[in-house]
């Protein structure tokens, strides 16, 4: 399968680093073809510019800012987030990659003013975070990344799609032990993708 890994940490000596290597790791050595887009070390821009805004409907050249990406997109079959949850969401810079990428023709398209998922091609839909807090705080607050990955990306996505959410909680007080067995957790279960 083609799977399109999308990581969001800036620095490289982190935990979320380790477990972006154990879900690309993993999934080659399940015999999968990874295109593994690290969105900091490629330095892609996030911010969603006044021009790209104003023709963002515009399917004939909406995607040419983000050509890049939108072709890497659509030749995925599953889509792999590696994010940390930050102030109960995306890291800007992933938040940013779905303003400029997830546009109209090529995420969903419009029908008689409705919106109708467009990414087709994406059967499995997977997240690998963690979280400073607990998994009760996370829910007392509605826990929004599990919800926007869950919900609102997989509404996108082939019908079909059926989520796989890893999430580390409780990182504050995480112990080496808690980490390397989170860690090992994300292999098995992407090696199973």
């Amino acid at each position: 399968m083609r799977v399109l890994v999308l990581h969001a940490h800036p620095d490289p000596e982190s935990y979320g680093a380790a477990l972006h290597e154990a879900a690309i790791t993993a999934l080659r050595s399940a015999g999968h073809d990874v295109d593994d887009c690290d969105l900091y070390a490629e330095g892609f821009d996030a911010v969603l510019s006044r021009a790209e805004r104003v023709g963002y409907h515009d399917l004939a050249g909406n995607t040419l800012p983000v050509a890049g990406y939108v072709e890497r997109l659509r030749a995925a079959e599953a889509l792999v987030l590696c994010f940390p949850v930050w102030n109960f969401g995306y890291p800007a810079i992933l938040k940013g990659y779905f303003d400029r990428v997830f546009l109209p023709g090529v995420s969903f398209r419009l029908v008689d003013g409705k919106v109708r998922p467009n990414l087709w091609n994406i059967r499995r839909l997977v997240a690998v975070t963690s979280y400073g807090g607990t998994r009760w705080r996370a829910r007392l607050m509605g826990d929004p990344p599990r919800k926007a990955v869950c919900r609102v990306l997989r509404a996108v996505c082939h019908p079909a799609a059926r989520p796989l959410y890893l999430a580390h909680y409780d990182m504050n007080r995480a112990t080496p032990v808690t980490r390397a067995a989170f860690l090992g957790d994300v292999a098995r279960k992407l090696e199973k993708l």
